[in-house]
């Protein structure tokens, strides 16, 4: 078996196509465009690069950007503050903290992470990371999908691979992945239905007993361990979907989670790296972006 390869990044461009087209009307209807906000503090290269595809992406669907560039040293309050500014200006719709932020080794302040993240107006909390947007999510009605978890629904969704009384095994169990994961899936709907929700889900991580035999029990396994190659071709039950979140570098290469060429051997469907999830992430970013100048215009 030769596992079919889940071409996120054609899905990724199938839907930002989408938000463009909706931006335009949403635009066409005398809104103001939305306008996301992204504060980067430091110089951290891959930090760069990510928020620079973001800005990219936002200028292709028509959604104004605003970068706040500051210094490594930025204390707390000084960021407090100009998230403040941000809550309080009626033209953003939607703010993000580019993580991770700089540590007291890298010449930061010792910022508070969780607190930064807090601080974000749950209404223009477009990361989903607001304790607000989380608690929504937990009782079924979230006002913002958490961009890489509904990146991998919209994929499973558009690639008829149903998760509806399957089972899922989430490795990983991270606030920004593996946690809001498995809970999107064992709802009873989400955004693209029953037939992409009510799985049976195990939230297994890098301590789990027996994690190889976890792993084989799966229909559909989501690695999010941020550990290279750490899901080997013997943890993958013989025709299951296998969607790899991870990516890391090792030396010139960049490799996910998953022992792709092991997966693919042994599962129906996979997710490349690069090429895969990631894509997805940025594409429903923008989503929340427009879903958050939607709101904003009705308030």
């Amino acid at each position: 078996m030769t596992a079919r390869r889940l071409d996120g990044k054609a899905i990724a461009l199938q839907i930002r196509a989408e938000i463009t087209e909706q931006v335009g009307q949403f635009v066409a209807a005398g809104h103001a465009p939305p306008k996301l906000a992204a504060i980067l503090v430091g110089d951290d290269p891959a930090s760069q690069v990510y928020v620079r595809n973001k800005e990219r992406a936002c200028q292709k669907a028509g959604i104004e950007s605003l970068l706040d560039r500051m210094p490594v040293d930025t204390t707390q309050e000084q960021l407090l503050g100009r998230i403040a500014e941000l809550n309080a200006d009626p033209s953003v719709s939607g703010i993000l903290v580019q993580l991770p932020l700089p540590s007291k080794d890298q010449g930061g302040a010792g910022l508070d992470e969780r607190a930064v993240l807090d601080a974000v107006d749950p209404g223009k909390d477009v990361d989903a990371f607001s304790p607000v947007n989380v608690g929504l999510l937990m009782q079924g009605r979230p006002r913002f999908l958490p961009c890489t978890p509904h990146g991998i629904i919209q994929l499973l969704h558009r690639c008829d691979i149903e998760t509806s009384g399957k089972h899922v095994v989430v490795v990983g169990r991270s606030d920004i992945v593996g946690k809001p994961m498995a809970m999107m899936l064992a709802q009873k709907d989400g955004s693209c239905g029953p037939q992409t929700a009510n799985a049976t889900v195990t939230l297994a991580h890098s301590r789990t007993a027996n994690l190889t035999e976890v792993c084989r029990s799966a229909d559909i396994l989501i690695a999010a361990v941020g550990r290279p190659e750490m899901i080997r071709g013997d943890m993958i039950r013989e025709g299951a979907a296998v969607i790899d979140v991870g990516i890391n570098r090792v030396g010139d290469r960049l490799v996910g989670d998953v022992a792709f060429e092991e997966a693919e051997a042994v599962a129906s469907a996979i997710t490349p790296v690069p090429g895969g999830v990631g894509p997805l992430t940025i594409a429903m970013l923008l989503h929340n972006t427009l879903m958050a100048a939607k709101w904003q215009a009705e308030a």
